[in-house]
């Protein structure tokens, strides 16, 4: 396949997901697009039960086995190795598209806020968590992340390399921010309905599942360095006690991972 077209590839999927993310706010605050999260209820409880699983699950499986190193070995035989990364962000955009397409409102309301001040606060909440998100991805390289870094190497002519260990900003104080925005976002609305809250039990339920597997996979790939850093940092809820260069290279116990991290 020629360069610029898989150049081309990455961009156009990168621009597509930069709108399944815009409307993923709109999606869960339940404003600004044709259909939000709750809404009137179109099918019986079990019908909007059974979709609304089966869409979680579609998403869940998508998002965690096309991620898996396995995976992208026998993947990279099937498509150019620059185009993996984008391939992965394709198929998360069309999972998201057939979850806002086809979720099922179920009715009924968990809670809702009606205090100003207090509904304020969560809407600032909920904006917090889309800020951590993006600031998250920006901090660990969101291009890199998102496969447009791949596809520019590649269209370059330069070989890939993987980033280096690192812990910026607020990767020193918890080991997975972007998904400390992305719970902020789940639940941090004035106004949860009934499918809200499912939606945001199962991801959540997701989010803790792939935590795991994602930890198993950086231990293998940085070792001791990843090992120290998760003795040091807690998982999702901050200590806020700052982990420096020095504490974690120490902790790993050999020197060629000290520049590995910032």
């Amino acid at each position: 396949m020629k360069r610029w077209s898989i150049l081309l590839f990455g961009i156009v999927n990168y621009v597509l997901f930069l709108g399944v993310f815009l409307y993923m706010v709109g999606f869960l605050g339940g404003f600004a697009v044709p259909k939000g999260i709750d809404g009137p209820v179109r099918s019986s409880l079990i019908e909007a039960v059974i979709v609304n699983l089966f869409l979680l699950l579609v998403f869940g499986v998508q998002h965690s086995v096309m991620a898996r190193p396995l995976f992208k070995q026998w993947w990279t035989k099937v498509v150019p190795e620059p185009m993996e990364r984008s391939t992965y962000v394709l198929f998360s955009n069309l999972a998201l598209a057939l979850l806002f397409w086809q979720w099922q409102p179920m009715g009924g309301i968990v809670w809702d806020i009606q205090q100003p001040a207090l509904r304020a606060a969560t809407w600032c909440l909920y904006a917090a968590g889309w800020v951590t998100i993006l600031l998250s991805t920006l901090l660990i390289n969101h291009f890199d992340l998102f496969g447009l870094r791949q596809v520019w190497l590649c269209f370059r002519g330069r070989p890939y390399a993987s980033l280096p260990f690192a812990t910026p900003g607020f990767y020193r104080y918890v080991r997975h921010p972007l998904y400390v925005g992305w719970l902020l976002a789940f639940w941090a609305v004035p106004t949860m309905g009934f499918a809200h809250l499912a939606f945001a039990v199962g991801m959540t339920t997701y989010i803790l599942t792939a935590i795991q597997f994602e930890e198993r996979d950086l231990i293998r790939h940085f070792g001791k360095s990843y090992e120290a850093y998760r003795r040091q940092v807690p998982m999702l809820i901050p200590r806020f006690v700052v982990v420096s260069r020095e504490s974690v290279a120490a902790n790993a116990d050999f020197p060629e991972n000290r520049n590995k991290v910032l």
